[in-house]
């Protein structure tokens, strides 16, 4: 496995669920105000990819932006997510949207009654993203004084997918689902779980919100019989760190943009140099 230790520049742990209560009050003392709650999915991936696809992302994601944060903590990953569109497929696990948002919302009690002061919600799952901006000024409201980010670039995502698999010709074989980008990913981190012998076209198509609003309407199945958007051919680990490296690098800067945490990751780094 090549995924990313869980912990951050320093060796700290980032994983709350790693930590003891004392040491997740230690490190919340210390500057550790952010807490980040990756959403994902269990579902269908193709007949190559596991249903772990997106929680597998989702996590190695979160360690990924917790550590050049440098002054945040990983939530425990929400594993299932708002995915009835892909139903058809045996296997599949879907909330409703109403129940992601509550879980979101307990997940923000729970961490501003520890300290945090503030939430930030990204996705490894497109399929989430609808329902969070739908669900994003109620959560914030909610929630308040607590500091509710909420990263809703899907398109951005797909863009870097795109830009990440160009230079070795692929950029057109990402379709957003089971394709280049996602299974390359799945290369980086677990490749024991791709079943490399399977990797077949899957619907082609350049996915945009439009798309994604016909998908969530009428079923992934009815475009897509083998459940994937894209083409996975030509995927490989080298792709995949460059998908994990731009994403990561969309999150990081969309947070720091709305918290100034550079400021506090370049005095951690300084820190870190004078001991």
């Amino acid at each position: 496995m090549a995924e990313s230790a869980s912990v951050d520049h320093t060796g700290r742990e980032v994983r709350i669920e790693r930590m003891t209560s004392n040491e997740v009050a230690a490190a919340i003392e210390k500057g550790a105000c952010t807490a980040i709650l990756p959403l994902a999915a269990v579902e269908q991936h193709g007949p190559h990819l596991p249903l772990s696809m997106d929680a597998d992302h989702a996590d190695e994601l979160a360690i990924r932006v917790a550590r050049e944060l440098g002054d945040a903590l990983v939530l425990p990953t929400v594993r299932v997510g708002y995915s009835p569109h892909h139903l058809g497929f045996p296997g599949t696990l879907s909330l409703r949207a109403s129940t992601l948002e509550a879980i979101c919302t307990d997940y923000g009690a729970s961490v501003a009654d520890s300290g945090f002061r503030t939430l930030v919600l990204f996705s490894g799952h497109i399929g989430n993203y609808p329902v969070m901006r739908e669900f994003e000024a109620r959560l914030a409201a909610t929630l308040a004084p607590l500091s509710v980010l909420v990263y809703t670039g899907s398109q951005a995502i797909l863009d870097a997918w795109r830009a990440a698999a160009e230079p070795s010709g692929h950029g057109a074989s990402v379709g957003g689902h089971a394709d280049i980008a996602e299974t390359s990913v799945m290369l980086a981190l677990h490749p024991e779980r791709v079943r490399a012998d399977r990797l077949v076209p899957g619907y082609q198509v350049s996915i945009d919100d439009a798309f994604l609003a016909r998908v969530l309407s009428d079923g992934l199945k009815a475009f897509s019989p083998n459940g994937i958007l894209g083409n996975p051919i030509g995927a490989n680990p080298t792709i995949g760190h460059a998908c994990l490296d731009a994403v990561t690098g969309l999150i990081t800067d969309y947070i720091r943009s709305r918290t100034g945490s550079s400021a506090a990751h370049d005095r951690a780094s300084r820190e870190e140099e004078e001991t």
